[in-house]
């Protein structure tokens, strides 16, 4: 699927994570922005990558900026920045969850 729009998900609070998608041309790019990624920088990525996948995103430019969040706080946030990016906000996709 392609990105409609450019969209957010998420805080810059602790423990949460800021997620910005906007339409990429070279698969998927990240730009990731955590005191912890070299620790969790691979795994952060690999969850927002599953997220894409699931809704078959193959083009994006992603902004990440994790403030210590956990792996299902992640999960959720690219969840909501990709129905947001494809405009699905009415139509969720359940099988992702």
């Amino acid at each position: 699927m392609e990105i409609k729009k450019t969209a957010l998900a998420g805080t810059l609070e602790s423990s949460d994570v800021q997620i910005v998608v906007s339409q990429g041309t070279n698969g998927l790019e990240f730009d990731l922005v955590s005191a912890v990624a070299k620790q969790f920088g691979d795994q952060i990525q690999a969850t927002i990558e599953a997220v894409f996948a699931a809704y078959d995103i193959q083009n994006a430019v992603i902004k990440v900026v994790d403030q210590g969040a956990l792996d299902p706080v992640i999960k959720a946030r690219a969840i909501t920045v990709c129905q947001r990016a494809l405009n699905q906000v009415d139509q969720p996709q359940w099988e992702v969850l």
